[in-house]
Parts: C-alpha cells; sequence; structure tokens
C-alpha cells in the first residue's frame, strides 16, 4: 500500500501526472466556465467565472478544451458515458448550443418533455404534463388560469428567483419574435391567438397574435434565461436534447466587472448588452450618455464583485441580485 501511494505521489508530482490528472477532474468533475452574455442577468452576470458539476446529469462524453474535440464516441447515443438524471424544472444547466456544440450556454430548464408553454408579451404560462391535479397541488390559485379546457401557471418560477426579470434592453424578445415571423425568420414557437388569453394583439395582416405556443419533445429540455427579455434561447433555436446537457453550475470562484462603456451605454444593433440600469447605478444623477458618466464608468471598470466570489449558485439564486 505505501509502495503504491509513493508510486501515485511521485506520478502526481510530476508534468505528465499532472497534466492527465487536470484532464480527468475537467472531463469527468468540473470544469470552469465564464458567463459571457447577459442571458441570465440578474441571475448571474457577465463576467462570472464559475465552476460546474459535469456529474449531475451523468458522466457526458469527454471533449478536449478550447478545441471542443470529442475524444471517445458516442457509444450510447446519448451524448454521455454514463447516462444519469435528466435536468427538472428550475434548474440552471450548461449545455452545448444546439446550432454549434462547440459553444456552451448557461440558461435555466423551464419545461420538460410532454410540458406545453404559451408566451405573451411579459408572461410564461405553462401547463405541466403532469396534469391539472399536479398543478393545483402545487400552484396558488392566484397563479393558475384556465385556457382552452387546461391549466396554466402564470410566470412558475418568478416568485422563488428574485433574478427573473422582464425589462427589454431594446427590443422586447416578444417584439424580436414577432419581428422574426413576420419576415419569415425560423423561430421554435408558433404564433397563436388565445381569445381567454390577457394579453396585447398584434395585427400581422393575415393573422393576429397574442402568444406563441411550444410543446417541449420528449427527453428534450426548454432553456430560458432569466433575464426574459434579453435572452437568445430556446424560443428561437428549440428545445435541448439530452444529449448536450453538460453539467450545473455549482460555485462562482471570481467575478470581475470588465464591460466597456460604449457596450453598456449602447449594446448590439437590437440593444442586446445594454446595461442602463448598472450605469445608473455608478452614474447616479449624472447623465448616463455624459462624459462625467463615462469618467466614473471606467474608474470601477475591472473592478471584483466580492459579494459574489466563493458563493454557491444554489444559494445566490434565492436571495436579492448582488450586482
Amino acid at each position: 500500500m505505501k509502495k503504491t501511494f509513493s508510486a501515485f505521489y511521485r506520478f502526481s508530482t510530476s508534468w505528465t501526472g499532472t497534466v492527465i490528472i487536470v484532464l480527468m477532474l475537467i472531463f469527468f468533475v468540473a470544469q470552469s466556465f465564464v458567463i459571457p452574455s447577459g442571458s441570465m442577468k440578474r441571475t448571474q452576470l457577465i463576467g462570472d467565472f464559475l465552476f460546474a458539476k459535469k456529474f449531475s446529469y451523468g458522466i457526458p462524453i469527454p471533449h478536449l478544451p478550447w478545441l471542443e474535440i470529442p475524444l471517445l464516441p458516442d457509444f450510447n447515443n446519448n451524448g454521455h458515458l454514463i447516462e444519469g438524471p435528466r435536468p427538472q424544472r428550475e434548474d440552471i444547466v450548461i449545455f452545448r448550443y444546439p446550432v454549434n456544440p462547440k459553444i456552451h450556454y448557461v440558461k435555466r430548464c423551464v419545461a420538460v418533455g410532454g410540458d406545453e408553454l404559451l408566451y405573451a408579451d411579459k408572461k410564461l404560462m405553462i401547463h405541466f404534463h403532469e396534469g391539472d391535479t399536479y398543478i393545483k397541488a402545487n400552484y396558488p390559485e392566484e397563479k393558475i388560469v384556465s385556457i382552452n379546457d387546461k391549466l396554466w401557471v402564470i410566470n412558475p418560477y418568478t416568485d422563488k428567483f428574485p433574478g427573473i426579470q422582464y425589462v427589454p434592453e431594446g427590443l422586447s424578445i416578444f417584439e424580436m419574435l414577432l419581428h422574426y415571423y413576420a419576415n419569415n425568420k425560423e423561430i421554435d414557437v408558433s404564433p397563436v391567438y388565445v381569445p381567454e388569453l390577457e394579453a396585447p394583439a398584434y395585427d400581422l395582416g393575415i393573422k393576429t397574435i397574442n402568444a406563441f405556443y411550444k410543446k417541449v419533445e420528449e427527453d428534450h429540455y426548454y432553456m430560458i434565461g432569466d433575464n426574459r427579455d434579453n435572452s437568445n434561447d430556446s424560443r428561437f433555436w428549440g428545445s435541448v436534447p439530452y444529449k448536450l446537457i453538460v453539467g450545473k453550475p455549482w460555485m462562482i470562484y471570481m467575478s470581475l466587472e470588465h464591460r466597456a462603456y460604449e457596450q453598456v451605454l449602447k449594446g448590439d444593433e437590437y440593444g442586446g448588452g445594454r446595461d442602463h440600469a448598472g450605469l445608473e447605478r455608478i452614474c447616479k444623477n449624472i447623465d448616463i450618455a455624459s462624459k462625467e458618466c463615462e469618467s466614473l464608468w471606467n474608474n470601477q471598470r475591472y473592478t471584483v464583485r466580492w459579494g459574489r466570489v466563493g458563493r454557491r449558485i444554489e444559494s445566490i439564486e434565492r436571495e436579492q441580485p448582488i450586482e
């Protein structure tokens, strides 16, 4: 036993051993990710560096870091060496972007296979596949509405997770979906008009719309960002199959404000990435478009958000957001 331990110690302290051990940890235990966009703001912020548990939903096929080349064949045809539990509703999940699996995304799982969704302006309504009895037993009466002889829960997760918000930084996602549909761009949700639904209606000439509908495929998971009006998510590119599920965010080990002033003031062509609330927090009563505000923002750029460092995701997501 002592000889075995000594041999392992010598191996682990060698360059080869260190590299192999680190890769094994990345492949099967934990991996570092950084939040690159504001789709999960305010639960997770741009510049949050976090560790993810790779074993939460089974053991995914290992990929060479950065190059994202799979190191083993997909023997089970489900993206995992060892099949595990599936994502649950409410989980924040790391997964491979269905459009480009080399890119990792982080979103909240809002629905699972068999669930039905209606998305209206500022409202996400879900009919859980367990049925009306399940809905009555698990959600308060004031959050339940009856549509088409089914019960639906309005914004089922907002009371539990304070970071979920509807605050557009440009066009809202509902407006973006309308724009995409009117211009024949592909989206994952189907436009519908629901008479019983209390929501603004939009006349698109040949069709009046007040919501978008989706039924989630079996063994697929509907991922939507907590920053509901500013999130590129399943509403555009579809449900995420189990084979693309990677893991679960675990802990923030660093949080750094690195965004440029122009980025937070103007964002992209649709306003994505714009963060006027962040500028107002720094500049207070000063005009956010002024040189004075730009100087104040630049003075605090690259500062560490110490209140987030070392925090577990499962605890921080249930508290008022720390920015």
